[in-house]
């Protein structure tokens, strides 16, 4: 008989002895143990939304840093400022003469 309970008619012995087996599928086991557990924390809703927001942030720290930018580089001429000026103070002139009217 064989170094194992089970008589195989025809087949060739084992590469390795049946302990070396049995330490190898230990091996083997414990890696796809780790293996799932990575892909369970990948997935998991908690790491996935904290990821997603954090990508967010990310996103729109760099568009706010864009916006300054291109703010910083816009020159506004004075005389357009002084005409926008003018025009809200008589939008804000008119809107009290016509309750002090009433």
């Amino acid at each position: 008989m064989a170094e194992t309970d089970i008589e195989i008619k025809g087949a060739e012995p084992p590469a390795l002895p049946p302990r070396a087996l049995v330490g190898e599928i230990e091996r083997t086991r414990a890696e796809l143990a780790r293996t799932i557990d990575e892909i369970a924390e990948r997935v998991s809703p908690g790491n996935v939304a904290r990821r997603t927001a954090d990508r967010a942030r990310e996103r729109a720290r760099e568009q706010a840093g864009q916006a300054r930018e291109r703010v910083s580089q816009v020159q506004v001429d004075p005389l357009v400022g002084g005409a926008v000026a003018l025009a809200a103070v008589s939008v804000a002139c008119y809107l009290i003469w016509r309750k002090l009217r009433k």
